[in-house]
């Protein structure tokens, strides 16, 4: 994929970093019962891209914060995403059996142990952050909490979720599909960047909110990726099947706008996500890179 060594770098360097504190989480709270623990480490160890922690990892960096600073949250947004991807999986949801190129949760284990997991990774995400022993203040553990509360439930992934299963088989409007995405793909991504930020407290309300305003972009740009590479992907490179957005009549850009313009809006996307980081000059090298990164990847 073309995209920068200096990135491809940065992107390696904060997957270790992440992959090496998730599993320090998971030892140092054990449950009590070795398949829900087994269930919640198989989800949570995949071989995920890790876009979210390295959003975190990056926004920090422009904001100026250190990276022991960033270790927790970034490990809360994985924690969300799991908790995500295993109750999405589910034959209630989207009745997926293939995720990151191996058996779903529930087909590793079984769907009550994959609910189980799940639920337990969503309440891991809060409980490492409101007991960061970093010197954040107590303040400003609570508004990335409360940031996280919203991008997780009714207000984003949840709320998302609950539009996308009533909308198969339906037409959208453009302004319906972006907002639906907003919330089901786009606020746990908009959370990572700004959780990234909070992480500094001087950091300003403007730079939060251009901040902001970046990450909504690559959160649209980061779903129409996904259902353009659901169309001309495959499944082995994917790591899950391709084609199954349209065989379930999921509403998709490429379905409604084409695939070509599908691309072009993503193209805008992009192009509106680099401008927001104008504020912040060299320093958001590396989310101007994530930003091409995303546009250009083909898993």
């Amino acid at each position: 994929m073309p995209h920068s060594s200096q990135l491809q770098s940065f992107m390696n360097s904060s997957q270790q970093r992440v992959n090496l504190a998730l599993e320090n989480c998971l030892k140092s709270m054990p449950g009590p019962d070795p398949k829900l623990a087994e269930a919640m480490f198989y989800s949570l160890t995949g071989d995920g891209k890790r876009i979210r922690p390295v959003l975190v990892y990056a926004a920090g960096n422009a904001t100026g914060s250190s990276d022991n600073r960033l270790d927790t949250p970034a490990c809360a947004v994985e924690m969300i995403h799991a908790f995500s991807l295993i109750h999405d999986d589910l034959p209630a949801m989207d009745d997926d059996d293939l995720r990151r190129g191996r058996a779903t949760c529930h087909k590793a284990f079984d769907e009550a142990t994959a609910i189980l997991a799940g639920d337990a990774l969503q309440t891991m995400a809060f409980e490492i952050l409101s007991r960061d022993n970093t010197d954040l203040s107590g303040g400003q553990r609570l508004k990335m909490i409360t940031q996280l509360s919203k991008a997780t439930g009714a207000q984003g992934m949840t709320g998302g979720q609950a539009i996308d299963l009533a909308a198969v088989g339906n037409n959208l409007t453009l302004q319906q599909l972006e907002a639906m995405h907003g919330l089901k793909t786009g606020a746990l991504i908009r959370a990572s960047v700004l959780l990234g930020g909070l992480c500094n407290p001087e950091t300003t309300d403007t730079e939060l909110d251009m901040l902001d305003k970046y990450a909504h972009c690559i959160g649209l740009c980061f779903q129409i990726q996904d259902d353009i590479l659901d169309v001309i992907g495959d499944t082995e490179t994917l790591g899950k099947p391709q084609g199954s957005d349209q065989q379930q009549e999921k509403p998709t850009y490429p379905a409604l706008l084409g695939l070509e313009a599908a691309r072009q809006r993503a193209q805008e996307q992009h192009d509106l996500a680099i401008e927001h980081l104008a504020p912040f000059g060299e320093k958001a090298n590396t989310l101007r890179q994530i930003a091409d990164y995303i546009i250009e990847r083909n898993f």
